[in-house]
């Protein structure tokens, strides 16, 4: 019997950098400033509106850059030396599709991987390929999917798809 095994880095799309699009909710911190600390939504032109200093465009920057360009408004005529935090509370959501039991979308919870994305997707269904799944980052304008293994890290926002064998 010949054994055939495939090895995956922890996350075979390198590494990978979060970045922010519509849906995402954010807690800005402006230390010693509450009037300018909040809860706040990226809406769907991807643009986050902030108390003082107007919109702040959000769509595909990370939190350092997010945080930089909230720091460069206060810095221009309204504090002097501002302090700001961002957190992420709740990620958009990521899909699955394929041969899982249930496809569809489903909360992101940070950390996940591929195998993590098939158990919330009820497993694998019995004419799953486990050794053919693709995967499509958010924001990924070519929308070519890149064959990934079980311990991938997903992302929220991305398509998993797991395929269909033929025997």
């Amino acid at each position: 019997m010949l054994l055939f095994v495939t090895v995956f880095s922890s996350d075979a799309l390198g590494d990978v950098v979060y970045r922010l699009d519509s849906g995402d909710k954010l807690k800005v911190t402006v230390y010693e400033e509450k009037s300018l600390s909040g809860k706040f939504e990226v809406s769907g032109e991807g643009v986050v509106s902030l108390p003082l200093i107007g919109v702040v465009d959000a769509k595909g920057a990370s939190i350092r850059e997010m945080e930089e360009r909230i720091t460069s408004k206060l810095i221009d005529g309204y504090l002097k030396n501002p302090r700001v935090s961002i957190e992420v509370l709740n990620y958009r959501p990521f899909y699955i599709l394929g041969e899982v039991q249930e496809p569809g979308s489903y909360p992101y919870v940070n950390g996940m991987t591929i195998l993590n994305a098939v158990a919330l997707g009820g497993g694998y269904t019995y004419r799953a390929n486990k050794d053919k799944i693709t995967l499509i980052r958010a924001g990924d304008p070519s929308r070519d999917g890149t064959k990934v293994g079980p311990e991938t890290r997903v992302l929220p926002g991305d398509v998993v798809r797991v395929e269909e064998r033929f025997f």
